[in-house]
């Protein structure tokens, strides 16, 4: 209850959950939208054709695109389920249907249990060389009726084998994506899902073609929103980037501040004691600048240098959130991470808790940061002028010792 007397309600989910799930959305999104047009509004007579060639014209965008953007385990699935379009096609047996419905989720499943090393290099001749020899093998198995006489295979709808195989490839899709929840990670399990649902309505052509298709839409929509995040994004950090702060300069109204964060003295850090801490060093101001109030955007500018934007706010509402930044920086203390050191910021910050009271020696960092801000004034009104008038501000506060924010 609030000091007002009025009982404060929290919300019924949590923002942050919803934001990590945010990738979900657009394939979630595809899936409800091909479910409600594959049953109430059926292709029309002139347009039939489309239920037979959309998918294989979707999914072999997916595929092209995956190769292009040298992504393996979106390569393989694309390939997969392109391939079980066309399998069906030219053999529409029981056979057929059973063995495609444990292959192509087998094929995801293998790509998830190894690290991804890409589509265009050495080592995707495995996954081609295996491609095509489930290529021969279900050209061989496509009219083997005994085949689903087996319980395991009996079917359709999707025989049991094949739905313990969705399970366990569903499961370890979502697994490679848990918590980074990158689009392409999600958009694999929804293709996957995608596939599952033509597989189990096979028997209605336009609801197995609709869902086939909507794979490849999920396939490409994921593709080009991974290519948008690995320009826009720093991986080290996991901040927008450079090219990210320069587009959102170009859509800024009359009142913002820009400041620049420079992190103290980070040559000599990294030359003594690594790049590998020089690397924890940045995530760690990463992670602070994220936090930043005030409406306040953290960007990677580059190297040790990073950007802080202030979309709709002064210079003069933007410096008390900047010096609360910093002094936050200044009063970290950094365990050098071990090996074995938790990778978790709870469990971490639980391990220095633990280590302070038994007074173990393991050795412990600071770090400081010098900012500059600046905001649109007479002689730099434009924002190109006022990151320039920042990037002064900044040297004047190296200048002046470091460890300060400057104007």
């Amino acid at each position: 209850m609030s000091a007002s007397g009025r009982i404060a309600l929290k919300p019924a989910l949590d923002p942050e959950l919803l934001r990590a799930l945010r990738p979900a959305w657009v394939p979630a999104g595809i899936l409800a939208v091909t479910a409600v047009l594959a049953w109430l509004a059926p292709l029309p007579e002139g347009l039939v054709g489309l239920r037979r060639w959309g998918p294989y014209a979707l999914l072999g965008t997916g595929l092209l695109l995956a190769w292009w953007f040298n992504r393996g385990r979106a390569f393989v699935l694309a390939a997969s389920l392109l391939g079980a379009v066309a399998a069906f096609h030219l053999y529409p047996t029981k056979a057929m249907y059973a063995a495609l419905t444990v292959l192509v989720p087998l094929n995801l499943l293998l790509t998830m249990l190894r690290p991804e090393r890409g589509a265009r290099y050495r080592a995707a001749y495995a996954w081609v060389a295996l491609l095509a020899l489930e290529g021969f093998f279900l050209v061989w198995f496509a009219n083997q009726a005994w085949a689903i006489d087996n319980f395991l295979l009996r079917s359709p709808p999707a025989p049991l084998l094949g739905r313990l195989m969705f399970a366990a490839a569903f499961a370890a899709a979502l697994w490679r994506a848990w918590p980074e929840l990158t689009a392409l990670q999600v958009g694999i399990a929804g293709a996957l899902a995608a596939f599952f649902v033509a597989a189990e309505w096979v028997g209605a052509p336009g609801v197995y073609a609709a869902f086939m298709s909507a794979a490849g839409v999920i396939m490409i929509v994921s593709l080009l929103a991974e290519s948008h995040r690995l320009a826009f994004r720093d991986t080290l950090t996991g901040l927008p980037g450079r090219r990210a702060l320069e587009e959102r300069l170009r859509s800024l109204g009359g009142s913002f501040a820009i400041a620049m964060v420079d992190v103290d003295n980070f040559k000599k850090f990294n030359d003594a004691h690594g790049h590998d801490i020089g690397d924890q060093v940045l995530k760690l101001v990463a992670a602070r600048l994220a936090e930043v109030g005030g409406g306040g955007i953290a960007f990677r500018y580059g190297g040790e240098e990073f950007g802080v934007l202030f979309p709709d706010s002064s210079l003069e509402d933007a410096l008390p959130h900047l010096e609360a930044i910093r002094a936050s920086i200044e009063g970290y203390r950094m365990a050098v991470r071990a090996p074995d050191r938790p990778k978790s910021g709870e469990a971490g910050a639980k391990l220095r808790a633990g280590l302070e009271r038994a007074g173990s020696p393991e050795k412990q960092l600071s770090v400081t940061v010098s900012i500059g801000a600046c905001g649109p004034k007479e002689k730099a009104r434009a924002a190109a002028q006022v990151v320039k008038a920042a990037d002064e501000a900044l040297y004047r506060a190296k200048q002046g010792g470091r460890n300060r924010v400057s104007t």
